[in-house]
């Protein structure tokens, strides 16, 4: 374990870090710890003259160049886009409440000063409800889902880690993309992102449509269980391409999140469900607040050869293929 200096805006913290396994993400969530600034919001400089960091969080901390006892800078950077998060926690009512209403109109939130919001009908809107920025917004999600706790995000990512070791057939190495054990032991790090996986798990356990909407491109992914296993109910998730959170249904926007409701009867197996149209309406106010990452297409050099890269798949195979781990954006 090796130090490191942080001055950011609420003092001068020092913590310790293991500069041989520790990841960009590790160093984000100490960063968090330490002055409260989410990661998706941290602007991180280091040298002299400070110079901003490039940071994708599964890389090595030595992709960010960092020695020893270094000192680094970490700000707030100003989001123009962001929506504050509500209050946590939510119920789930009774599932016999009608949709049967026209296409929803969109409705947002004046400046960005609260949640977004799609009107679905004269008694409920459709709400943005933001979990936690800390590496579990998939799990904090599910769990301010199914169980009215975002801090039941460790018992959703038990419930991946169990229903992966019950399923050896579906779940291989193959799929899993390395040895199921190390994927286990990895998905219960809480660190760790989750993604179309533990979605498809844990949309299995909940006998639950888990719906994913894309903020950039409008994109509905649908996670669904066993025809068997349906209780012909759905949920929401809106995808910020780095961030997961949870579209809930209330009668107001401003109600207790406690009245909200979460899991939606399917009333359409297209999207023309009045949930999914309000969804997308959702997706689409936050696309205007430009509240989303496209992590797939933003440029890269590599800073040792050169090398141009698009995104963050390509950083990391260059580095995987190279061991060239510092990376700047162009």
């Amino acid at each position: 374990m090796a130090p490191l200096r942080l001055r950011h805006p609420q003092g001068v913290s020092t913590f310790h870090l293991d500069f041989d396994s520790a990841t960009v993400g590790d160093l984000q969530q100490q960063i968090f710890a330490a002055s409260q600034i989410p990661p998706s919001h941290q602007e991180i400089k280091s040298g002299y003259p400070p110079s901003t960091l490039t940071v994708i969080p599964e890389l090595p901390l030595s992709s960010l160049g960092l020695r020893p006892g270094e000192q680094i800078i970490v700000n707030q950077r100003a989001i123009a886009a962001a929506v504050h998060p509500p209050t946590a926690g939510s119920t789930t009512l009774p599932i016999s409440q009608s949709f049967s209403s026209p296409v929803p109109q969109p409705i947002a939130t004046p400046s960005s000063t609260g949640p977004a919001f799609v009107e679905i009908s004269d008694s409920s809107v459709l709400v943005h409800r933001v979990v936690p920025d800390d590496n579990s917004c998939l799990f904090s999600s599910v769990a301010l889902i199914f169980e009215q706790d975002i801090n039941k995000a460790q018992k959703m990512r038990q419930i991946v880690a169990d229903g992966i070791r019950s399923n050896t057939e579906t779940y291989n190495d193959a799929i899993l993309g390395m040895p199921r054990d190390k994927y286990i032991s990895t998905i219960l790090t809480p660190s760790v992102w989750g993604g179309a996986i533990e979605l498809g798990v844990l949309a299995n356990h909940f006998g639950t449509e888990i719906t994913s909407i894309d903020v950039e491109t409008g994109r509905i992914d649908r996670f669904t269980p066993p025809t068997e296993k349906s209780r012909g109910d759905r949920c929401v998730l809106i995808y910020s391409g780095i961030h997961y959170d949870a579209a809930t249904l209330s009668p107001v926007v401003d109600a207790p999140a406690e009245w909200d409701q979460t899991v939606f009867p399917i009333m359409s197996t297209d999207e023309d469900d009045p949930v999914l149209e309000a969804g997308k309406k959702l997706a689409t106010i936050l696309r205007e607040r430009r509240a989303f990452t496209n992590t797939a297409t933003f440029d890269l050099k590599c800073e040792i050869c050169g090398k141009g890269l698009r995104g963050e798949k390509e950083a990391r195979a260059h580095a995987q293929e190279t061991g060239h781990v510092r990376f700047g954006e162009y």
